[in-house]
């Protein structure tokens, strides 16, 4: 993940951001999962802070905490809700166990981060999320997944303008049924991927209401 810390790195994804083919799409599924009266959001590797102000636009009333570990992206999120006083921005490297944030939340959400981490990360940061979730509570998780044949890899990467050779070498792609079993195991309920273009998934479950 040592890409992300470059400004060049960070400044190249941000400018191609908008323009990923069915992105819109994808995050609209996810704010329409989000409960009706959603208070608290935590965004995992927030980036410019780009989900996190539309769940903002969709839910005025609802207050966020935004982690990132990269100084260009927190810059750019601290930017973007410097006249918010209900958006606090945290630096936080998702390799690391998630930091003792007081609260818990309605709703975790994450966007196109998860999968630059380890498998074994991921999993453990799953795990994370269910024990800060409050019992109702959501977790959605709009991520880069890895295609089943390198030819849908590769049909994926056309779509964006990529060849192979030009790939994030940080991705770290893992299959939308394994990340599914895994929420499943953790104790999520109604596990489901809500929406899916080739390697773009919305992955999502509940915390179960005791």
């Amino acid at each position: 993940m040592s890409e992300w810390t470059s400004v060049e790195h960070a400044l190249s994804y941000l400018s191609r951001a908008d323009s990923f083919p069915h992105r819109a799409e994808g995050e609209a599924v996810l704010i329409e999962q989000l409960p009706p009266n959603v208070r608290r959001v935590l965004d995992l590797g927030t980036g410019d802070g780009r989900l996190l102000g539309l769940i903002k636009l969709a839910r005025p009333g609802c207050t966020g905490i935004a982690l990132d570990f990269s100084p260009t992206m927190l810059q750019k999120a601290r930017e973007r809700f410097a006249e918010d006083g209900a958006v606090r921005v945290v630096e936080h490297d998702l390799a690391q166990p998630l930091p003792d944030l007081i609260d818990s939340f309605d709703a975790i959400v994450s966007c196109f981060a998860i999968h630059h981490l380890e498998h074994e990360r991921k999993r453990e940061l799953y795990s994370e999320v269910f024990g800060l979730l409050e019992p109702g509570g959501v977790f959605l998780n709009l991520e880069h997944v890895s295609s089943p044949t390198p030819r849908l890899h590769e049909r994926f990467l056309a779509a964006l303008g990529l060849k192979v050779e030009e790939e994030d070498p940080s991705n770290r792609l893992l299959d939308v049924e394994t990340q599914l079993r895994w929420l499943r195991a953790i104790g999520f309920a109604d596990v489901d991927c809500h929406w899916k273009w080739l390697e773009m998934a919305l992955l999502g479950g509940e915390k179960p209401v005791p």
